[in-house]
């Protein structure tokens, strides 16, 4: 027994040693356990890549993909706006700004199909829950704003749609829990004073002022703040792709509007009107479709990667000189009151965007800049009594 024993030792023995051999030339794989903020989405990868209209924005640094945003947005936008007051301009139409975004989404969900189509990954990663409830919300921002240019003159529509950046920030409180700094709040004072100041001047000049229309796109603008906020979170926590976005959340905005003209019997008039002018609406209606479409999927890329905040402060720089444009290319009455109160709201964005940029850009102080105008009078009288 006790030779057994031994044999037995000696065998593990030698069996440990081979295994310990063994081991020791294994190659290790490590494995990394995500946090609690990655385990809520299988999607999530360490580099996202945003793509847009095919072109992979992740192989640019911070800077490059800022300026190509940026270009996209105004380029395509400033056509947007265009197009769109000319299509309200067809006499007649201004009662169907419903079936103009009904048309827009159709036009919209055949666009994302097709690049949906063109990329790798067709997964829809954000649930449908959520995509039912921002489709909503595109719903009500997009159709109030059209419709609201059947009762307000395009730039007064605009200068609303420029004070955005307000209800964006309450709704980033409320949904994000985020914080602002006194300049953001400033900028959102500046704005408010240069909305009032510019209704009150299109109240007096403009002989077709209605407040309907003042509703109607204040309603848009609190669905406006709450969509970029909740697409801003939903993108980041699923990683989906603009593309994926623009597809799942106009298609069913598609059916939303359907639905509504449908048992509003609000349909009919309007395919009949515009079956008797086509190319003045749904000629129009395509290229203002078309460069929205490319418009949306740059705000979509400044959305993701640098945020509701700065993706709602560029494109109210485009409404801004959408308003110039407007003026200068269709007939209507003006005052420098809306001068006075667009620069009003051109000091509310640069207010936000200094807040952004607070480590890059320094302003003086008032405690400075009078401590250096009384050195430079000391200077001056003893430059004078020597």
């Amino acid at each position: 027994k006790e030779e057994k024993e031994d044999n037995n030792r000696t065998g593990c023995s030698e069996l440990g040693i081979m295994d310990l051999k063994f081991t020791s030339s294994r190659k290790y794989i490590s494995i990394s356990v995500p946090s609690k903020s990655q385990t809520m989405s299988p999607h999530i990868k360490s580099v996202d890549d945003v793509v847009v209209l095919g072109m992979n924005l992740s192989k640019f640094n911070k800077p490059t993909q800022f300026f190509i945003c940026v270009s996209g947005v105004f380029m395509f936008y400033l056509i947007y706006g265009y197009l769109q007051e000319l299509i309200f301009s067809v006499e007649g139409f201004k009662p169907f700004g419903w079936y103009l975004t009904l048309v827009q989404f159709g036009f919209y969900s055949i666009f994302g199909l097709i690049e949906l189509q063109l990329i790798q990954d067709k997964r829809r990663r954000i649930p449908g829950k959520t995509y039912m409830i921002i489709a909503f919300l595109t719903v009500g921002t997009m159709g109030l704003s059209n419709t609201s240019l059947g009762y307000l003159n395009y730039p007064t529509q605009v200068i609303f749609k420029c004070c955005k950046l307000i209800p964006v920030m309450i709704g980033g409180v409320f949904i994000q829990g985020k914080r602002y700094n006194i300049a953001d709040v400033s900028a959102a004072l500046c704005m408010s004073l240069g909305l009032i100041w510019f209704t009150l001047a299109d109240s007096t000049v403009a002989p077709n002022f209605n407040l309907t229309g003042v509703v109607l796109i204040s309603l848009a603008l609190c669905a406006d703040a709450v969509i970029g906020n909740v697409q801003e979170k939903a993108m980041k926590l699923h990683n989906g792709s603009n593309s994926e976005m623009v597809l799942y959340s106009y298609s069913i905005g598609f059916v939303y509007i359907l639905f509504g003209l449908t048992c509003t019997s609000g349909l009919s008039p309007a395919v009949t009107f515009c079956s008797k002018h086509p190319v003045q609406t749904y000629g129009y209606a395509f290229l203002f479709s078309l460069t929205g479409y490319f418009g949306i999927s740059f705000v979509l890329a400044l959305i993701k990667i640098f945020g509701a905040l700065l993706a709602v402060t560029v494109t109210t720089g485009r409404k801004a000189m959408t308003i110039v444009l407007s003026f200068l290319f269709f007939a209507k009455p003006f005052t420098f009151q809306y001068v006075w109160s667009g620069l009003l709201v051109v000091l509310g964005i640069f207010l936000n965007v200094y807040s952004k940029n607070m480590d890059k850009i320094k302003l003086p102080s008032l405690h400075g800049l009078w401590k250096k105008s009384v050195e430079e009078r000391k200077t001056r009288t003893l430059s004078q009594t020597v």
